[in-house]
């Protein structure tokens, strides 16, 4: 079952997508309503730490003595460690996943295609999933929640068809302000589901299926110094939320092959540094691949097997780590720390979250 909540949008003129967009929520999915306050008492943070051989294939059995952890090229000491192993018997709470179809991003057509990749993964081993699995169906007249999660595939499959593909509201022939309703759109809606993951324990691999939203970046695009600063601030709220919530973001883009040859696949590559200051900041550093890789995910593109990628983002939770640490306190507010997890076994990949916003001593709450 889903329960539907309607959400206003509009269209925003560019000079208004910064009018703090990623305050001004959307209505919350079930469950707890607030997300707790930024900061913790202290600093003890939560990497989740995935492994893998130059197939892809997450990697078990390694020790605390084969990790180390920097923190801005310094390393730290690994206050606990936990290696997890088998999937969903080993976690408590299990690994959760959380699907996203986007129908603000894609059109009609890819949206049906995205549809009928998820029902091909939902299927599998005869609809007996390894670990629970919830849907959110984002679109520009309303966003659809699970009620809560199942390991029942065949179950969120006969959920998953009550959801009608509708029209759209924002359509891509609006141009810019379209790109621009868009844009805000999804930041709200990814922010909703960080609000609402944050009150609830354990490991989330939210995958969302999408070519992304529009970038808005590029030399024609300039942004004063007081849109900079609220953007900043959307930046450092929302990678906080993230990592709290302990949310590993995936980005799968439908357009599969058809995309191969173009800009848009590599083009957020430019935004993946870390922005330690807001004069740094353009959109494309909250764009839907950005936010990925630097959450521990991964981008996939150029690939028309959906269903595969998906079960491959499902894959990372047969082993992982868990490593905790105290980060540092900030010299000054929003003080960007650069994260690096080292493995001393060659030929590996290591895939953690990139950094953290310190915050001084005394602000710690």
């Amino acid at each position: 079952m889903t329960t539907r909540r309607s959400s206003r949008t509009g269209v925003l003129c560019f000079s208004l997508v910064l009018g703090f967009a990623l305050q001004a929520g959307l209505a919350k999915p079930p469950g707890p309503p607030t997300s707790a306050p930024a900061g913790s008492t202290n600093r003890t943070m939560t990497l989740d730490v995935v492994v893998t051989d130059k197939s892809g294939n997450p990697i078990p059995g390694l020790q605390e003595q084969n990790f180390t952890l920097l923190d801005n090229n310094q390393p730290q000491k690994i206050e606990s460690f936990r290696a997890v192993h088998g999937g969903a018997a080993t976690p408590d709470p299990p690994v959760e996943m959380i699907l996203v179809i986007d129908q603000v991003n894609e059109d009609v057509t890819r949206v049906a295609y995205a549809r009928d990749a998820i029902e091909q993964f939902l299927k599998r081993n005869g609809g007996k999933l390894a670990r629970p699995v919830s849907t959110v169906f984002f679109s520009d007249t309303g966003t659809a929640f699970a009620v809560k999660p199942s390991q029942d595939g065949n179950a969120i499959v006969a959920d998953l068809n009550q959801e009608k593909i509708g029209l759209r509201v924002i359509d891509r022939s609006q141009g810019v302000l379209g790109a621009d309703a868009r844009w805000d759109l999804s930041q709200k809606t990814l922010k909703q589901i960080a609000d609402y993951e944050l009150q609830r324990p354990g490991l989330k691999f939210l995958v969302w299926i999408s070519p992304g939203w529009p970038m808005l970046s590029g030399p024609n695009v300039q942004l004063s110094s007081k849109q900079q600063q609220r953007l900043f601030s959307s930046i450092v709220g929302l990678s906080d939320e993230l990592r709290r919530a302990r949310i590993t973001l995936y980005s799968i883009d439908p357009l599969g092959t058809e995309d191969a040859g173009g800009f848009q696949p590599v083009f957020y590559k430019q935004f993946l540094n870390g922005v330690k200051t807001p004069d740094q900041v353009r959109f494309g550093h909250l764009a839907l691949q950005v936010l990925a890789a630097q959450s521990g995910g991964r981008v996939f593109n150029s690939n028309n097997d959906v269903a595969g990628e998906i079960a491959t983002c499902d894959a990372d939770a047969n082993a992982f780590y868990v490593i905790s640490f105290d980060g540092r306190p900030g010299d000054g507010p929003n003080e960007y720390h650069a994260l690096a997890v080292k493995i001393d076994k060659p030929g590996l990949t290591v895939r953690t979250r990139a950094g953290y916003y310190a915050q001084p001593e005394s602000r710690q709450q």
